[in-house]
C-alpha cells in the first residue's frame, strides 16, 4: 500500500476551498488504495515561501512517503521553475506526484512524459527571461544608463566624510542623507 502526502493550499484566509480540496484528495487516495500519512492545509500567497510544503519534501527525502497529491499544480509550485525543481527532486527520490484536477499523474509512464514536456517549457521560459534581461541591460547602456541599483550613497561620499569629520554618528549621517547605515559604514571604511 502506497503512503501519500496531501497538500492543499489557498492564497488567503478568507478563501473557503480547503475542505473541498482535502476531501477530493482523500477520495483519490482511497480510490487508489493509498494510505494518507501527511495532510497539510496551507495558507500562503503564490510567491511566498511555503514552510509547510517543505515538510512534505523532508518526508520524501526520509523515504516516508511514496506519493504527493495536490488539487492543482499552481497549489504546489511558486513558479514554473520552482514547480519543475520540486517535481524533479520528487522524481529522483522515487516519489510520485499527482495533480488531481489536471489529471497529471507522475506515477504513470504518461504522466512522467508530461513532466518531461513541462521541464522543456520551464527551460524555455528561463531562457526567454534571461534573453529579455540581457536585452534590457544592453538597451539601458545604449541610452547611457547603467543597469543595476543606482549609486545613491556613492554619490554622497564627500558629504558622508564631511559629516563624519564633523562628529556625526553613522546613524545620524544616514538619517540626514536618507541612505542606509550600512552604506555609510562601507563608504567610511574605504
Amino acid at each position: 500500500m502506497k503512503k501519500a502526502a496531501i497538500y492543499a493550499r489557498v492564497s488567503r484566509q478568507d478563501q473557503k476551498t480547503l475542505p473541498m480540496q482535502i476531501q477530493t484528495l482523500k477520495r483519490y487516495a482511497k480510490d487508489r488504495g493509498w494510505r494518507v500519512l501527511i495532510e497539510i492545509r496551507d495558507t500562503a500567497s503564490g510567491a511566498s515561501d511555503r514552510p509547510r510544503r517543505d515538510e512534505i519534501l523532508r518526508a520524501a527525502r526520509r523515504r516516508e512517503i511514496d506519493a504527493v497529491l495536490v488539487w492543482k499544480l499552481d497549489r504546489w509550485g511558486r513558479s514554473l521553475i520552482d514547480l519543475m525543481a520540486s517535481l524533479r527532486e520528487l522524481t529522483e527520490l522515487g516519489v510520485g506526484f499527482v495533480s488531481v484536477t489536471e489529471a497529471l499523474d507522475l506515477t504513470t509512464t504518461t504522466g512522467r512524459a508530461m513532466s518531461g514536456m513541462l521541464a522543456i517549457f520551464a527551460d524555455y521560459e528561463r531562457e526567454i527571461l534571461r534573453e529579455r534581461v540581457k536585452m534590457g541591460m544592453a538597451q539601458a547602456r545604449l541610452l547611457g544608463r547603467m543597469p543595476g541599483r543606482p549609486l545613491t550613497a556613492a554619490l554622497k561620499a564627500d558629504e558622508i566624510r564631511s559629516l563624519s569629520a564633523g562628529g556625526n554618528s553613522q546613524s545620524e549621517i544616514a538619517r540626514q542623507l536618507g541612505i542606509g547605515r550600512t552604506s555609510v559604514r562601507r563608504l567610511l571604511k574605504s
